[in-house]
């Protein structure tokens, strides 16, 4: 783990008062892939927008000394008849669907804070908001990192449980899943 200047964390329950920094953290931390149509950033803020206006939606993001945005993570809660979970193949196991979920739609940290424990940071954040839901649900490229940001999701106890091909611009993703603080299980 390297080192980088202290963050300060920030919860935001509506997005309105979070939206330009979202847009400034997901600039920078995605910079090399945003040439690329499913990671433009007229793409993100489009999902961004959307996924504000559903249930449950909160945000987490990590600001510098000087209040420069440099890492984020946000989700909403799921019910089983969301189109997040007839995206995946297989069809998820019902003891999945059967309640709300978290859907951790993006966590992101920019390169002088990756390696430092704070995207950890961000996504233990994020999930304290969430205080019922059994799980939480998250899709990953599985060649993002060269495999290591889906080894670092197994690593905090995730499992993939199917593949997703969210839209025609986006790689096939890897569907994950695990317990929230509080719930156990195994996987189905």
């Amino acid at each position: 783990m390297t080192t980088a200047q202290r963050t300060t964390l920030t919860t935001y329950t509506d997005l309105a008062p979070a939206r330009a920094d979202l847009i400034a953290a997901y600039s920078d931390v995605r910079a090399e892939l945003v040439h690329l149509p499913n990671y433009a950033v007229t793409a993100f803020t489009d999902r961004l927008d959307r996924h504000g206006s559903e249930a449950g939606w909160a945000a987490v993001l990590a600001y510098t000394e000087d209040g420069t945005p440099v890492g984020y993570a946000y989700g909403n809660v799921i019910e089983g008849d969301d189109r997040w979970w007839k995206r995946i193949s297989p069809t998820p196991a019902v003891e999945y669907t059967a309640q709300p979920v978290v859907a951790l739609k993006e966590l992101g940290v920019s390169v002088p804070w990756r390696k430092t424990g704070t995207s950890r940071q961000l996504h233990d954040a994020l999930l304290a908001a969430y205080s019922t839901e059994p799980y939480v649900s998250l899709m990953v490229n599985p060649a993002a990192g060269e495999g290591k940001v889906q080894q670092l999701y197994e690593s905090w106890g995730y499992w993939g449980i199917g593949v997703s091909h969210p839209s025609p611009h986006s790689p096939i993703l890897t569907a994950m899943i695990r317990p929230t603080s509080g719930h156990t299980a195994e996987p189905y």
